[in-house]
């Protein structure tokens, strides 16, 4: 117990010379360089902590010392916010050390670094899918953690960020209208897909008026043997878009998109 106290002393002085700490690099003292490592963390001195922890993780593997070091390092990585280095470093740490003793933690801060480490929606959003992946095995491997809420709110706000990526596309499909085809389709399709997808999200009513408008449009575009149908589908989708959402801040739209195709067809829809 003595010796341990005055390692762990001898450490903390290492933190107070720079000249110390390179001495420090080449001992090979490796308890010595442990609580080293140690009283970095605890400093905020991530990138120094990191540097000992590197060859601690191989030197004292199989020992309680080496799990502890491999899972300060994943924090050091992340606490610098380089979270994809983070994250590599906490899948290593679970699938090391499965039941070990920060593998709940090690599990959750993998997904957020993920999490905190997703693109912009424009972008390509590879990311975003792989941290949704992670935070739900979290879940599932710890479903009463008491992480777990930050973990769900987590997975929402990335889901808000793929249906914001595919209002953007289908938008610029509407925008694109007939250029070099049927953009407007394009719009629809993209549209209902997302509103599959992500039956709850925030943005359900700017989905549902972009279908609405592409099939409005869609009509006004057809050929003279379609236009009649594609104008009935277009009065459907507004009926369907007013049920659920009748005090819409696009409602004065949908009521012209309604009005102007009632009055393209023969007058059946305009007497509802």
């Amino acid at each position: 117990m003595k010796k341990n106290l005055i390692t762990i002393l001898l450490a903390a002085i290492v933190l107070s010379s720079c000249g110390n700490y390179n001495k420090l690099l080449k001992s090979t003292d490796y308890e010595y360089k442990y609580e080293a490592a140690k009283n970095y963390f605890a400093k905020g001195k991530y990138n120094k902590a990191a540097t000992l922890l590197n060859e601690l993780i191989t030197i004292l593997k199989g020992t309680d010392k080496a799990e502890e070091s491999l899972y300060m390092l994943g924090m050091c990585y992340f606490n610098q916010k380089d979270y994809t280095t983070a994250s590599q470093s906490f899948m290593t740490y679970y699938n090391t050390y499965p039941r070990g003793t920060y593998t709940e933690l090690a599990r959750f801060h993998s997904g957020k670094a993920l999490f905190l480490d997703t693109p912009e929606a424009r972008l390509d959003q590879s990311g975003t899918y792989l941290a949704i992946q992670e935070l739900q095995m979290f879940m599932e491997y710890f479903p009463a953690s008491s992480k777990k809420l930050e973990a769900q709110d987590m997975i929402f706000e990335l889901q808000d960020k793929l249906v914001l990526k595919d209002y953007l596309a289908a938008k610029l499909y509407y925008n694109l209208g007939t250029y070099l085809g049927n953009n407007y389709l394009s719009c629809v399709i993209t549209a209902q897909n997302a509103l599959k997808d992500y039956p709850y999200t925030k943005m359900r009513e700017d989905l549902s008026i972009l279908v609405l408008r592409a099939k409005y449009e869609m009509a006004v575009n057809s050929v003279e043997e379609k236009r009649d149908e594609r104008y009935r589908e277009t009065i459907d989708e507004y009926y369907a878009f007013t049920n659920e959402f009748p005090e819409s801040k696009y409602l004065k739209d949908a009521n012209r998109i309604f009005k102007a195709s009632s009055q393209s067809i023969d007058g059946t829809e305009t007497e509802e």
